[in-house]
């Protein structure tokens, strides 16, 4: 019901928006959740979800224990809808997971020129080209560590930071590009259940270049050193790499010892929309993500399961909308699922209305919990 008003009444008028304006404004109504803990408890019984307990091991039919971690459900928020910490307990109340705070960059940063955010309504999908807009991963690390000190920490659901490269650090300059990531790492660790390394959005120029091998390696070497085997370290690659680039990187995940893989981020490839090319040519350069990149998510997720075995977390993202896209990664073989897009669409509920059904959909198969359906 909740999502027949927001999809008939609310998101029409939201629509009428700017996509960055209506963003802010989802962010100023979510104010209320964060600060209120009366509000929280209400909007946790409208969402059907209740307060999960770090302590204990995971319950339920979609609850699972993965890195170490109890996660509630496996259905989490990607990265990129809460920048820079400002929302991390509302967002636990609409029911996720876990949470996928940032992308962070050591050095605080504005979005790149606008218009740098767009929607293609036919396809479900958004187009963006933000860059990494953020104030910087020391300010994140100081709000996330208040929220965490709070008496209203969002306790039971994990909370990770993704981090990235400073836009005024030379990708060629490899030593310091590792050194900026470091200093990103340092800054956000601590108050991190994990950090994702994002080395794959298309809107840092030459970002994608740190995918390939020597400098993955180079990268990614540094960090597990500097994380120790008590941290819990993850990268997230891009859906458009062929398969010889695909095999370098994850041989570096093996080689390094990394904890995860978060596959995938947004796509540059533009084929297959019902959005007509005109416009999509007229939107111009950025990731796209939502339910065209449904399909190549999960051939990446089957792929990373086929190559680095059970030994690692694989996150499966793109295209969510509905319980049997999430069930298709986890087919695939992901351990937990992420959305963004469909969040958008779907709505402040979608989460724990897919989670609702996930559950369904995994006792209909005579399963007793999501993890034993994991390809």
């Amino acid at each position: 019901m909740q999502a027949v008003v927001y999809q008939r009444a609310l998101r029409p008028l939201l629509f009428l928006l700017p996509p960055d304006t209506a963003h802010e404004l989802a962010f100023t109504a979510l104010g209320a959740v964060e600060h209120l803990a009366w509000v929280r408890a209400c909007l946790r019984l409208l969402a059907g979800t209740t307060p999960a307990s770090r302590r204990g091991a995971p319950t339920g039919r979609i609850g699972a224990r993965v890195m170490g971690l109890d996660f509630p459900s496996i259905v989490g928020l990607a990265g990129g809808f809460d920048k820079n910490a400002r929302r991390p307990r509302s967002l636990a109340a609409l029911g996720f997971g876990h949470l996928e705070l940032g992308t962070v960059t050591a050095q605080a940063q504005a979005a790149n020129p606008r218009p740098n955010l767009f929607r293609l309504p036919a396809d479900r999908a958004l187009v963006n080209r933000l860059g990494f807009p953020n104030e910087g991963a020391a300010r994140l690390a100081e709000r996330l560590g208040e929220v965490r000190r709070s008496p209203t920490a969002p306790e039971g659901v994990p909370i990770g930071v993704s981090i990235g490269k400073s836009r005024v650090v030379p990708v060629d300059d490899l030593a310091a590009v590792v050194d900026d990531y470091l200093a990103a790492f340092d800054a956000v660790h601590a108050v991190a259940d994990f950090v994702v390394v994002n080395v794959s959005s298309p809107n840092t120029a030459g970002l994608r270049t740190m995918q390939a091998r020597e400098h993955a390696h180079a990268l990614l070497s540094a960090l597990r050193a500097k994380a120790g085997a008590s941290e819990r370290l993850l990268v997230k690659i891009a859906p458009d790499l062929t398969d010889a680039q695909l095999e370098d990187v994850l041989s570096v995940v093996d080689e390094v010892g990394l904890d995860g893989v978060v596959a995938t981020n947004t796509t540059i490839a533009r084929g297959g929309l019902a959005t007509p090319a005109t416009e999509v040519d007229a939107i111009g350069a950025g990731g796209l993500s939502g339910p065209p990149l449904r399909q190549r998510a999960v051939d990446v997720v089957r792929r990373v399961r086929a190559r680095l075995g059970r030994r690692v977390a694989v996150v499966g993202v793109g295209g969510i909308e509905e319980a049997e896209h999430a069930l298709a990664l986890v087919t695939a073989g992901a351990d937990l699922v992420q959305m963004y897009t469909g969040f958008v669409y779907g709505g402040p509920l979608s989460a724990a209305r897919i989670g609702r059904d996930l559950a369904r959909l995994v006792e209909r198969s005579g399963a007793a919990s999501i993890g034993d359906l994991v390809g």
